[in-house]
């Protein structure tokens, strides 16, 4: 891929100019910015690629700064850079409109190859795995990060479910592989999950791909289940 814009926006000077520096010795053209408004200006005004923008900075977040961002240049693909893994962050990153999230300790070469991909249009997370991701296995939590999926990306992971490939997948639905590794990056990340397995698991366990009627009949046979046991148990008692 040519040479791409960018506009690099984080407050700490030596990782700035250090990044810039071996950015523009890869061919990328970068534009620096030292605070959130600047780099959301520097944005209106070079119509980058990329943005490449910190998670924090000392006076703002770099994620309630993405919708800005788009905003001022919608050609502009966003990519966070955080030293943080949590996983609120991407999620809200990913809400906000970015194309991608990744750790500050993924190295150069990675922050190269996520720059052409989100370029190429697929969205980017490369983060550490933490004991945070997933909180919680509740139904209700499940369900709570299952609403953020889109049409598509529910259709997506029923496929899944079914256990199809990315060929198949794309077969299946009429669109590029690329945009279905996109969609099943999407899934991923919003699940809290890290693999395509665990992500078909966590549907079926869950339900996720149930409509609400389903649910609701399913809570209804469990109750009926629990109640004609407590009689049992109630009847039982009667003749000890």
């Amino acid at each position: 891929m040519s040479a791409a814009d960018l506009v690099l926006g984080d407050d700490h000077t030596v990782f700035l100019d250090a990044l810039s520096t071996v950015l523009v010795q890869r061919g990328f053209r970068v534009k620096v910015a030292r605070t959130a408004a600047e780099t959301i200006e520097s944005v209106r005004e070079q119509q980058p690629d990329v943005c490449l923008i910190d998670r924090h900075f000392a006076d703002d977040d770099g994620v309630d700064a993405i919708a800005k961002m788009l905003a001022a240049s919608s050609r502009t693909k966003v990519l966070v850079l955080s030293a943080d893994a949590d996983n609120d962050g991407v999620l809200r990153a990913l809400r906000a409109g970015a194309a991608g999230y990744l750790h500050k300790t993924r190295g150069v070469s990675a922050l190269a190859a996520a720059i052409d991909r989100v370029l190429r249009g697929e969205v980017v997370v490369n983060v550490p795995k933490t004991a945070t991701v997933r909180q919680s296995t509740r139904g209700d939590d499940a369900h709570r990060l299952a609403s953020y999926l889109t049409g598509r990306e529910r259709q997506c992971l029923g496929l899944l479910v079914e256990g199809l490939d990315t060929a198949a997948m794309a077969t299946k639905l009429h669109v590029s592989r690329t945009t279905v590794r996109t969609h099943v990056q999407a899934i991923l990340t919003k699940l809290g999950v890290h693999s395509r397995l665990e992500a078909a698991s966590f549907a079926v366990r869950y339900g996720l791909l149930e409509d609400d009627g389903a649910r609701a009949r399913r809570t209804r046979s469990s109750l009926r289940r629990l109640f004609s046991a407590l009689a049992a148990l109630a009847t039982a008692a009667r003749w000890v």
